[in-house]
């Protein structure tokens, strides 16, 4: 495992006025090639030979590695091309999904923003929950054996991959043939969570925190557009029966919104409890953006039923801000240029190692 003595280690023989901000050249990796040039840094893209034609068109972006592969990050060669960049890496969700956490964890040697330890507790659906029960958030129910079923639930399996797979049941029956006829790998397929479908509006807002200053910023918020639950919607209910389609949720884009005012102190409160329980669960705590996943029902309560600890792909809806955003800084703040800022004023108070692991 790499530790967080190790990063510092490394981070000391860095040269803080030639750091370049990097990521890998997928979901919101222009945001914040963008980001990291509004606020004075340099920035680097990994990428396939496939990406790399793509994002060499955007004069955001200053230098580009074309690798065979994502997981060609672990190799040594290439870390130590990065680490002798000075290169602080941005983890998003295709990053975490290519690279894995286990990796980033056990292999990756390249000063990291944020607390990586957080990728394990997003991506284990046992830790997740229990990290929602230490934050006192009220969750969906979930059932161990199929056989317990006794509403409507939404099954889902594990990684960042844009709600692949996901479908729903009403009982065990229904469970197992649904189970056996989606396409997905078997070892996916054993890494099932059954959960209660809540019925609601959902909400994903985009977060921030820092610990710089203690304090958590609301930067914008989104729904997700999946397929084909969305298309669904748009027709009769008496012709979805005659066409007989199952209803999947797989990602394909976002929408902005913004929530009822009133609800949002309710909305921040919960965001505190996330953040002040992931301090004592995994020291020292969520650092950076983070997203709850939410519903919100007709008793105007709400249900969280994932986190993703880092930037997610609804960020890229602002990339020259929110609603939310414009209140709180008088220039256009994405979350991509958020992270840049927290390194940025990280460095000049002398607390790089603070924000980077």
């Amino acid at each position: 495992m790499i530790l967080k003595d190790d990063i510092d280690r490394i981070l000391e023989n860095y040269d803080l006025d030639n750091v370049n901000i990097c990521t890998i050249g997928s979901h919101t990796a222009l945001q914040i090639a963008k980001g990291a040039k509004d606020e004075g840094f340099s920035n680097l893209l990994i990428c396939t030979e496939d990406t790399s034609r793509f994002y060499r068109r955007w004069n955001v972006v200053d230098d580009i590695i074309t690798v065979d592969s994502y997981n060609d990050i672990l190799l040594n060669r290439i870390q130590d091309e990065l680490i002798e960049r000075n290169v602080i890496l941005i983890p998003h969700g295709s990053f975490v999904e290519y690279v894995g956490s286990r990796h980033i964890m056990e292999n990756l040697r390249v000063p990291m923003f944020g607390n990586r330890l957080v990728l394990e507790w997003e991506s284990n659906r046992k830790k997740e929950r229990e990290w929602f029960k230490k934050a006192n958030l009220k969750i969906p129910r979930e059932f161990k054996s199929p056989d317990d079923i006794d509403c409507l639930v939404i099954v889902k399996f594990p990684g960042a991959k844009g709600g692949e797979g996901y479908f729903l049941a009403k009982n065990g029956d229904e469970f197992y043939k649904k189970l056996d006829d989606i396409d997905i790998p078997e070892r996916i397929k054993r890494e099932y969570t059954i959960q209660e479908y809540i019925i609601g509006t959902r909400f994903y807002p985009h977060l921030f925190y820092s610990p710089l200053d203690d304090d958590i910023e609301l930067l914008g918020m989104d729904i997700r557009y999946e397929s084909n639950i969305d298309g669904l919607a748009r027709i009769p209910d008496v012709i979805q029966r005659e066409i007989d389609a199952e209803p999947l949720y797989v990602i394909t884009g976002n929408i902005p919104v913004v929530l009822r005012e009133s609800l949002l102190p309710d909305l921040m409160r919960l965001s505190r409890n996330l953040v002040e329980a992931s301090k004592r669960l995994f020291k020292p705590g969520i650092i950076g953006p983070f997203c709850m996943e939410m519903i919100c029902t007709p008793e105007l309560e709400f249900v969280c039923f994932e986190i993703s600890g880092r930037i997610v792909a609804g960020t890229n809806l602002f990339i020259h801000g929110s609603t939310y955003s414009k209140i709180l800084y008088d220039e256009p703040m994405s979350c991509g240029r958020r992270v840049c800022r927290e390194i940025k004023l990280a460095m000049d108070r002398n607390k790089l190692s603070e924000v980077v692991y």
